[in-house]
């Protein structure tokens, strides 16, 4: 199957509802938070920089606050050996998290438990959650507000699209803030 085609012919509703609900957060002096493990942790901080920075130089906006939680490596490292790998984002949400902001967890499988326990410690304060998934929401169904699925089980797939995905809503998000930049 050739996901980038998938998601071209699919349904964006999902997201665009979710790229609502980041920019309303944002309104009201809200942040966006982002989990995910190996190539989504990187995703994480790359849509977190767009976020933070801008997502092209056709719009000049205000920094949008987003914290890729899979940055710093001495609380990363700290979490992990006084709490447990599984922990590592949940003391984060813990610290950062506030009512209203806005968690995305990013996991091909949909089965990671430190992503998975972040989001139940995120709705448990508060947080709308977001899953960033491959075609399983495997355990986290329970937890999540919103789920984007890549229709695929192929991590490579999964990554690709959740990346395009990840740009379309930064744009979503800017467009909703700050409309659409000149010449488009």
């Amino acid at each position: 199957m050739d996901t980038k085609t998938a998601i071209r012919n699919g349904d964006l509703e999902p997201l665009i509802a979710v790229s609502h609900v980041i920019a309303d957060a944002m309104r009201k002096g809200r942040k966006l938070l982002l989990c995910g493990n190996g190539g989504s942790a990187a995703d994480c901080q790359h849509l977190a920089t767009e976020m933070v920075v801008r997502l092209t130089s056709k719009r000049n906006r205000s920094a949008l606050p987003a914290i890729a939680l899979t940055t710093d490596t001495s609380t990363l490292t700290a979490a992990s050996n006084d709490f447990g790998f599984e922990q590592v984002f949940v003391r984060q949400v813990e610290a950062l998290g506030q009512p209203e902001d806005v968690l995305i967890g990013i996991s091909t499988s949909g089965t990671s438990t430190n992503v998975m326990r972040a989001l139940e410690k995120a709705r448990d304060l508060g947080l709308v959650t977001v899953g960033f998934l491959g075609s399983h929401l495997g355990t986290m169904k329970s937890v999540l507000d919103y789920a984007i699925l890549i229709p695929s089980v192929e991590t490579d797939r999964i990554q690709e699209a959740h990346i395009t995905l990840g740009h379309i809503l930064v744009d979503l998000v800017e467009c909703d803030l700050f409309g659409y930049p000149t010449g488009e």
